[in-house]
């Protein structure tokens, strides 16, 4: 027998929340990868790692706020706790691999094609084992043209993130980035969902158990958290939240500043100009002396 499916119980509360937590995370995470390609070599990673959490954080969390609006009409759902903390593992892993990809290599061509994938990858990972950790009285289907789509969709979505990571400098514009990536994201999540059908087994009466927020927001606690802390960092400088280092080796950051004080300091050079200077004045003297 299939199931009543019903993905909003709460009405458009969850959707909407989980829409901004999807871009909460995407604005901090690009906020720190570009971040990074502006700082020191030895800074780039923490801000990567930052950024990697970030992104991680705000899918994982979007996806289970998103979930406290998920019913199945007379059919109580509980979560593996263990398995709904691998799918946030997972996503910071993925999302990471791809992010210091793009990083190091730069956005562009097959570093952000290869980045791109792989955080698209993550996303869907994650979606997909967090549907894994529900256990209810049923079986979980899903229509395989519409879960590729919903993975077609979280690899451009990731692709064109990181593409504004490496592109975009001004904070409107992550800001606006960050929104369609919010979109995005939370596209693929409804998109995903669309291709479920529950089929009950009937093996037992319809119940009434815990509601899904009860189950699950005490697990949003510590990555609503994390979101937060992140936030008050990227808000500042890192002059102030990280210290003088992180500014400091200014002259090694790529662009024509940089470049030419390195040319005018450039001791050979100030050494060939000496001698020509000193000929003149030997030629001279010398017909004086004759």
């Amino acid at each position: 027998m299939q199931g009543t499916v019903d993905g909003f119980s709460y009405g458009l509360i969850t959707p909407l929340v989980a829409y901004l937590m999807a871009c909460l995370g995407g604005a901090l995470g690009l906020r720190c990868t570009t971040r990074s390609m502006l700082v020191a070599q030895s800074w780039r990673p923490g801000w990567l790692a930052l950024g990697s959490a970030a992104i991680g954080s705000g899918i994982w969390t979007m996806h289970f706020i998103a979930m406290m609006g998920f019913t199945v009409r007379g059919i109580p759902i509980h979560y593996d706790k263990a398995m709904t903390f691998a799918s946030l593992a997972v996503a910071i892993v993925m999302v990471g691999v791809g992010i210091f990809i793009v990083g190091y290599k730069g956005a562009r061509g097959t570093a952000l094609f290869t980045g791109g994938t792989i955080t698209g990858l993550g996303i869907a990972s994650m979606h997909y084992l967090g549907m894994a950790s529900m256990s209810l009285d049923g079986k979980l289907e899903y229509n395989t043209f519409t879960v590729g789509a919903s993975v077609v969709i979280a690899m451009c979505a990731a692709t064109a993130a990181l593409w504004a990571a490496g592109q975009i400098r001004g904070l409107l514009w992550s800001v606006g980035a960050s929104l369609v990536m919010g979109l995005a994201v939370s596209g693929m999540h409804y998109t995903g969902m669309a291709a479920l059908t529950v089929h009950l087994h009937g093996t037992a009466e319809p119940t009434t158990g815990e509601s899904p927020a009860t189950l699950l927001a005490p697990m949003l606690v510590g990555p609503l958290a994390f979101l937060l802390l992140a936030g008050v960092v990227v808000m500042f400088d890192p002059l102030i939240v990280m210290g003088k280092p992180a500014v400091v080796p200014a002259e090694h950051k790529p662009g024509i500043p940089a470049r030419t004080h390195h040319t005018v300091h450039h001791d050979p050079a100030r050494l060939r100009f000496r001698p020509r200077r000193a000929v003149p004045h030997q030629s001279s003297r010398t017909p004086q002396n004759r």
